[in-house]
């Protein structure tokens, strides 16, 4: 016959155990550091498209020259709120490193890869991708087709939206240029005006001068 008394030590030790496993020690740390907000420059812009996708750059350094992969994650085409600036960033995934950084312009034009129907190539005159602007010749690939299409017509969008920009732009250089140069015309006709003014002046003191000898 089994020891009731041991029996039940037996059953307290299990319960102990379970006790342990299922302990969950809290301590407050020794230093508190408070919460710091991190910005990264997109809460002043307006997101127009985004959709993943894989990046690759053109290596025109390496021998021989070759495509390399810069990352995965989101590709984004943001608005400036107040400038209306438009830009194309992309973040790899889980470490949120920047891989492409540049504005988009006019002039750039987004080519069929290898023939691919999901994938596109395009220059980049100045991506910020690693602080320094530099020239970089850039591939993007989709998922599907469909998805290639989406950031296509989305991009051809941004470039039409860049031209009427810059037209805007000239317009109101052109309109500064004329206003500078109609003010620079008014002092010019001014300075002759007082030069006129001052010979006049001189000439009437010599006579005087003349006069009184």
């Amino acid at each position: 016959m089994a020891d009731p008394k041991k029996t039940s030590e037996e059953h307290d030790t299990s319960t102990e155990n379970l006790d342990d496993s299922n302990h969950d020690p809290h301590f407050e740390p020794i230093v508190s550091l408070p919460e710091q907000e991190i910005k990264t420059l997109e809460e002043d812009e307006e997101e127009l498209f985004k959709m993943r996708a894989k990046l690759f750059r053109f290596a025109s350094e390496n021998d021989p020259p070759e495509w390399k992969e810069r990352g995965t994650g989101d590709v984004k085409l943001l608005r400036h709120k107040e400038r209306g600036t438009i830009r194309l960033l992309m973040r790899r995934d889980k470490t949120l490193k920047i891989c492409a950084n540049h504005y988009i312009t006019p002039l750039m034009e987004l080519k069929p890869n290898a023939g691919s129907d999901r994938a596109w190539v395009w220059n980049a005159p100045a991506d910020f991708a690693d602080e320094e602007p530099k020239p970089e010749l850039l591939a993007i690939r989709f998922l599907n087709a469909e998805n290639a299409q989406k950031f296509k017509a989305k991009f051809d969008e941004c470039k039409e939206e860049a031209r009427t920009k810059g037209k805007g732009t000239n317009i109101n250089a052109e309109k500064i240029t004329e206003k500078l140069e109609a003010l620079s015309v008014k002092e010019n006709k001014g300075e002759k005006e007082e030069k006129k003014e001052e010979s006049t002046v001189s000439e009437n003191k010599e006579s005087e001068k003349s006069e009184e000898k």
